[in-house]
């Protein structure tokens, strides 16, 4: 009897571990969906900040640009920059794709039989690796695109494109990323999906997929809010004998707390070590180096002007206190509409400060809310308090009123450490200005320093790349180096190498804490000038481009179909509205048309759609003449602020002189580009193309090569752009 149930025991035993084994291996076995994307997609249109997806075939096409070499700028076509990473092959095939910082160059190569561009600088960037899911991670089923709200998930996949020389001309036009009106229709369906984050916040701005501390094979799949008591704080780096006063010894506590903030860094260094982590707590890193999660299998070093393997990519000691899902808002202003700028205010922690004047800070940026008048429709305004390194105090979508915003600056608490300006600001240009953040894209983006008497970094580089993407830098300076301190300042006239404009509108020195509440009104009028807000303006969005046509006979038809699609590529880099760039045409012959003005259209689409219907008109050829009409029917119409740019495009010599019409265009500040092909005359493309020539005047030897100067003209308007002085 015994015998009999033992062995009845001992099999249901089995059959129960057999069971759970089985049921073990259905859940590994689950499937990941896989959402296909099109070839043209491009990663700086999704969302979602790391995902898996399918390339369909016949994305190795010239007409999907790709933008550096192992690193892309985000306007690249995902599939295509696979393809050139080698990943994948034109036959298509899954591909992991994770978004990273803005890179200030972008190096082109031709690899795997895809020729990729040059770019000088971009504010985002993405890498491709194989398309297998990291452990502990959770990938979106369907992808979430910047264009709307919602998920798009194609319901078949969208058909292979000609290649660019064979291609329609309606196809070039169209840019909003959707199947044309004609032929088979690509039908897609919507749905919202959230965004995947790990359940244990990584301290960044950006939000990154992460696999968690505590169960690598587990994640949640919603966006959490990272309290305020439950920041990491970096554990500050060893002070510099001299060159950092520290005032209120006395009354402030400096020490006990300091010591209180080491001891808490290093129980963290300490867990970290354990699980094997590098915190990177006491590490300066470089300037253009940024933050994600350490068990990334990608390594990359993100410097100036380099990338090199080796170094991790997200080991910076950044630490963040982001609310990216903030609570909902009690109420929400539409504020001052006179003033539409999105605004980071950079408050200085560092213990130099002491507490009581670390109150009159925050007195301060409560006042200038107050005067903002924050709102959807006007200001919005985030915070990142700076000591050794910067944390995001909140964003700029967390509050949208200034009551909310003031209680919440009353809530900050002072971190410490010294008063690293120039981190903060790379910082700052890489992680604040964001969509994900609340940035806006059409209001200027304006950062305000305030620091007590000096940085102890250096902030000239930081500054600058910061300026080249288009943020605006004010600086609030107060009780500034006295004679016998200026030894210890490590930069010289660091305010003027770091401001947008060294015209004294962008810096205001004030002698004592207790004067700061006499700046407020002041420096809201300044940052509300969004007309003098000069740093906003990029060499995307800065411009008024005329596009002067040659028509004549030698052209022929199909060529002029040619050079309309080389004007509409050319076109659709550049940010089109009424208050950005600006596009317009002329169209010659004997005689001279205009297509049409500046101010006849001020969406991208509209334009495109302009170039499209643009007919041949076919005579002689009489540039010279075209130059002049130019000038007096488009260009003595530009607005004041803009960028004069005239792009030349002909097939042959002209008829006329043009030596004296391009000399009174360039007088009356109007930077020419000549395009030559075929038959046009060398001596007159120098003539035509401002100094110096060989950066303004191309040739190409038949019309369907004019596409290779796309990327070349851009990169050069951008270049000449970048390199205006600052004064």
């Amino acid at each position: 009897m015994k015998t009999t149930v033992i062995a009845t025991f001992f099999g249901v035993f089995l059959t129960c571990t057999y069971t759970a084994k089985e049921a073990t291996k259905k859940t590994k076995k689950a499937k990941l969906y896989v959402p296909q994307i099109d070839c043209d997609v491009k990663a700086g249109k999704i969302i979602n900040p790391e995902f898996i997806a399918k390339c369909p075939p016949g994305c190795q096409d010239v007409k999907y640009r790709v933008y550096g070499t192992d690193i892309y700028a985000s306007f690249s076509s995902v599939c295509n920059a696979a393809i050139h990473s080698g990943i994948i092959d034109n036959t298509g095939g899954k591909i992991l794709v994770q978004k990273v910082a803005g890179h200030s160059g972008y190096r082109g190569s031709f690899s795997n039989g895809v020729r990729s561009l040059s770019l000088p600088r971009w504010r985002e960037s993405f890498l491709v690796s194989e398309g297998k899911p990291r452990k502990g991670v959770t990938y979106p089923s369907t992808l979430e695109y910047s264009s709307s709200k919602t998920t798009a998930v194609k319901s078949e996949p969208k058909k292979t494109e000609q290649d660019l020389k064979g291609m329609k001309i309606a196809d070039t036009f169209n840019t909003s990323g959707k199947a044309s009106d004609q032929g088979d229709t690509v039908h897609k369906e919507y749905q919202t999906t959230p965004v995947p984050t790990p359940a244990t916040q990584m301290a960044t701005t950006t939000p990154t997929p992460t696999t968690t501390m505590t169960d690598p094979s587990t994640t949640v799949p919603q966006l959490t809010t990272t309290p305020a008591a439950a920041r990491t704080t970096a554990a500050p780096a060893k002070t510099r004998p001299g060159l950092h006063r520290v005032r209120d010894m006395g009354s402030s506590s400096v020490h006990p707390a300091y010591a209180s903030v080491v001891a808490a860094a290093a129980r963290q260094v300490q867990a970290a070590q354990g699980r094997g982590q590098n915190t990177g707590a006491q590490r300066q890193e470089p300037f253009a180096t940024f933050q994600r999660a350490a068990s990334s299998p990608v390594h990359l070093a993100m410097e100036i002007d380099s990338w090199k393997p080796g170094l991790s990519l997200f080991d910076t000691g950044f630490s963040s206190k982001e609310e990216l899902n903030p609570k909902p808002l009690e109420s929400t202003s539409q504020g001052n509409q006179n003033c539409k700028v999105d605004l980071s205010f950079l408050m200085d922690g560092s213990w130099s400060i002491g507490k009581r004047r670390f109150q009159l800070q925050k007195r301060f940026l409560g006042n200038v809310a107050q005067a903002l008048g924050i709102g959807s429709a006007g200001p919005l305004m985030g915070i990142v308090q700076y000591g050794d390194d910067p944390s995001t105090e909140f964003n700029l979508k967390t509050y949208a009123n200034s009551k909310d915003l003031r209680n919440a600056i009353e809530k900050i608490q002072q971190k410490g450490g010294l008063s690293n300006v120039g981190k903060a600001l790379s910082f700052v240009n890489k992680n604040f200005f964001l969509d994900a953040n609340g940035n806006r894209g059409g209001a200027p983006n304006v950062v305000v320093v305030i620091v007590d008497g000096w940085p102890t970094d250096r902030v000239e580089e930081a500054s600058r790349l910061a300026r080249e993407s288009g943020i605006n830098i004010f600086f609030v300076t107060v009780e500034g180096a006295a004679q016998s301190e200026k030894q210890n300042v490590i930069e010289a006239n660091f305010v003027d190498k770091a401001v947008c404009r060294t015209s004294g509108f962008y810096s205001i020195n004030v002698p004592s804490w207790f004067s700061l509440h006499k700046v407020v009104q002041p420096l809201v009028k300044r940052v509300c000038d969004t007309d003098r807000l000069a740093c906003s303006k990029t060499c995307l969005n800065a411009a008024d481009i005329g596009f002067v046509i040659d028509g004549s006979s030698s052209v022929g038809t199909g060529n002029f179909r040619t050079v309309l699609q080389f004007v509409a590529n050319i076109s659709k880099e550049f940010e089109i509205s009424d208050t950005d760039t600006r596009i317009g045409a002329v169209q010659y012959t004997y005689e001279q048309r205009l297509e049409f003005s500046f101010d006849k259209y001020s969406t991208k689409q509209d334009v495109l759609n302009a170039i499209k219907r643009i007919s041949y008109w076919s005579g002689g050829t009489s540039t010279g003449a075209a130059i002049s009409y130019a000038s007096e029917q488009l260009f003595s119409k530009s607005k004041p602020n803009k960028r004069k740019i005239m792009i030349l495009i002909t097939d042959g010599r002209s008829y006329d002189d043009v030596s004296l019409p391009a000399m009174a265009a360039h007088q009356n500040g109007v930077i020419a580009y000549s395009i030559g092909v075929a038959w046009a005359a060398p001596d007159e493309l120098e003539a035509i193309a401002s100094d110096p020539a060989k950066e303004h005047s191309f040739f190409v030897d038949e019309f369907d090569n004019l596409y290779r100067y796309v990327n070349q003209l851009i990169q050069n308007i951008c270049t000449e752009f970048n390199s205006q002085p600052r004064n």
